[in-house]
């Protein structure tokens, strides 16, 4: 029998649904089991959206279109852009997508040779690494660091680029940590772009999820070039909408890049469906009070989990800025954190993720989701007040 390539040996994929697929045969057992392992809201899709895609499946909206996606969802895109980031992009620059991991996958492809490099942070999303190791690119790691809130620094940024560095890879709110990277940082890093002649992705998928205070809100560095020149942005409205099974987004990329990635995207999946793109255009245009009410309830659970958190023995966890995870620190458990995630969920049912399966840094955390009920949230909460290592 023929072996299978070396690249499809080398796939690890998203250990957080593997984990997912555990905890449900322990479901099917009879045991309950609380998710706290994956990024999947508990919030139903807006309705707006459910019925727009309705109204498009009756109307017969089921043949291809465009490989750049509907003008109409582009220019909401765009409007929705300069709403929140202060320009207007052309609809050239937007391709639409199923989803933002294959945004990542689309940019890197047609803007990485076998040997280059992409600088990424450890820990992070797990995909980044993934998809540049498949095109036989090299992944190189700059450290976050608890005692900088897991911000990134500039400096070491810096001292991890060469020769070879192509592209910059960055996520704010960040994925495990919730850090939240705010203008200053991220002038310094396109300062480095520019210096260096390298693109930067910024992948915004939790860009509406911020817990505003003094001195922390969201910022884009596309609005530094428009993404005219260097500046990628990864957009999906999974997160942020409660839409993570319609696999539907957006990237915004430099005119002759956007063209190559709707070429890629024609030569492997020929369009995005169109009744989703009209349910995208819905959830653009009209969820907004929709999305507000749900940052109210993940800023009560991100309160209420992180609170229980720091009452275990053993574990701390700061209040992360952004997104729906608590990156917590088990170091003093003695525990590795695959460990940790183990117990928690074979002896309490919480299942949890990791944080070495986000990067070697990630090795004593662990990441919660908090995009539970608040009563699941105490269930869990309470459970690991029992917590032990034997």
């Amino acid at each position: 029998m023929k072996n299978i390539s070396k690249i499809a040996n080398q796939l690890t994929g998203q250990k957080m649904f593997q984990i997912m697929d555990k905890a449900r045969i322990i479901e099917d057992s009879g045991r309950e089991v609380i998710h706290l392992e994956i990024g999947d809201p508990d919030f139903a899709s807006p309705p707006v959206v459910i019925e727009a895609c309705k109204d498009a499946l009756d109307s017969g909206i089921t043949h291809y279109v465009s490989s750049y996606g509907l003008e109409e969802l582009r220019l909401a895109g765009a409007q929705s852009t300069f709403r929140s980031r202060g320009y207007m992009p052309d609809i050239r620059q937007i391709v639409v997508t199923a989803g933002a991991n294959v945004q990542i996958y689309y940019v890197v492809v047609c803007t990485v040779n076998p040997g280059d490099e992409v600088i990424i942070t450890d820990p992070a999303f797990v995909t980044y690494q993934e998809i540049i190791k498949l095109v036989g690119g090299i992944p190189v790691k700059v450290p976050l660091r608890e005692e900088n809130n897991f911000r990134l620094d500039p400096l070491d940024l810096e001292k991890a680029i060469t020769k070879n560095t192509r592209l910059i890879i960055t996520n704010s709110p960040h994925n495990p940590t919730g850090a939240v990277i705010q203008k200053d940082t991220y002038k310094e890093i396109y300062n480095i772009c520019e210096k260096y002649d390298v693109y930067l992705l910024s992948d915004e998928v939790y860009g509406r999820m911020v817990y505003e205070k003094p001195g922390m809100q969201f910022f884009s560095p596309s609005t530094f070039d428009q993404c005219k020149e260097r500046v990628i942005v990864v957009h999906s409205l999974s997160k942020s909408f409660s839409m993570t099974g319609w696999r539907i987004g957006a990237v915004t990329a430099p005119i002759n890049l956007a063209s190559k990635i709707a070429l890629l995207l024609e030569t492997t999946s020929s369009c995005v469906s169109p009744f989703i793109q009209k349910a995208a255009i819905s959830g653009l245009l009209e969820t907004k009070d929709y999305v507000d009410q749900m940052m109210v309830h993940y800023r009560n659970r991100r309160d209420l989990l992180v609170k229980g958190l720091n009452q275990v023995e053993g574990l701390s966890c700061q209040l992360p800025d952004g997104a729906f995870y608590a990156f917590a620190n088990i170091k003093k458990t003695g525990l590795t954190s695959i460990e940790f995630s183990n117990v928690l969920l074979e002896k309490y049912g919480i299942a949890t993720c990791p944080g070495v399966y986000f990067g070697d840094a990630g090795e004593g955390y662990v990441r919660f989701c908090f995009a539970q009920s608040e009563e699941k949230i105490k269930i869990a909460c309470d459970r690991m007040l029992n917590f032990t290592v034997t």
